[in-house]
């Protein structure tokens, strides 16, 4: 069995360790951060092995490399001779902005895999997206095995890769502010927060699973809901004279633009 390595296990990669341990490879993981509780824990809950930067980076067929885009050269000074030593590794990186290109400039690897996984990866209903160069057809079938227990994953042109991240990698922060906002409003109108809360969630998860089952354009299921002359909308002009759509998309657009300047401050 092919051994998986992290190097770094913060909120992301941790995401992903839980995610592939969850697929049944977690006596097959090796981790390393410099955090020992967070290895621990993650060690504890997986069944994956503490290890180190170096040994993962020489003994791993497939290294996920799970730093900030700014410590990407501190990182691959330390490991990249045991990466040297082990040609046949997978090379897999999260550095968001950072492209295939200056990845094997840092790290002298043949085979890379560019990913960008969003948050929901750690509960199996994530997004992964892919990009690779120099990847042999058997290693990338099986690396698409192992990411499919991540929920949603799709190899994607590079060139696509930083604005499609935008939308699954920072979405989710942004759907938390709208799950929030829900609550919020129905707080004002009465409802105790920890059924708000329970409700405005589960009306996004429904809402969401009806729209990919369906296959309905979503202003299409909108206009389903919306009565003529009833309260729906009514709070649809609400979110309208408030620019809410404008708003959404401009907090995507502002994420792309801040990768995009990520990847030229690494």
């Amino acid at each position: 069995m092919a051994k998986i390595g992290f190097i770094g296990c913060g909120n992301m990669g941790g995401s992903l360790v839980k995610a592939v341990a969850a697929a049944g490879f977690g006596s097959d993981i090796l981790l390393a951060d410099y955090s020992a509780v967070r290895t621990a824990e993650l060690s504890e809950l997986t069944g994956a092995a503490v290890s180190d930067a170096r040994t993962v980076a020489a003994g791993c067929d497939y290294i996920f490399i799970g730093v900030k885009p700014q410590a990407l050269g501190v990182c691959f000074d330390e490991i990249k001779d045991d990466l040297a030593a082990n040609p046949g590794a997978v090379l897999i990186s999260m550095a968001a902005g950072v492209c295939i290109e200056d990845i094997r400039t840092y790290s002298g690897c043949k085979s890379i895999i560019r990913i960008m996984p969003n948050l929901p990866v750690a509960i199996c209903k994530g997004i992964v997206l892919a990009s690779d160069s120099g990847v042999d057809r058997d290693k990338k079938e099986f690396f698409s095995e192992i990411m499919k227990c991540c929920g949603i994953f799709d190899w994607i042109d590079e060139k696509l890769i930083d604005s499609a991240s935008a939308l699954s990698g920072c979405g989710p922060a942004f759907v938390y502010m709208f799950i929030e906002a829900l609550a919020d409003g129905a707080v004002a109108c009465g409802l105790p927060r920890d059924k708000a809360l329970l409700y405005a969630a589960g009306t996004v998860s429904g809402a969401a699973e009806n729209f990919l089952q369906s296959g309905k354009h979503p202003g299409k299921l909108k206009d389903e809901v919306c009565s003529p002359g009833g309260s729906t909308i009514m709070g649809v002009k609400a979110l309208e004279d408030g620019a809410f759509r404008a708003d959404v998309m401009n907090a995507v657009i502002s994420a792309y633009k801040k990768t995009l300047e990520l990847g030229e401050k690494k």
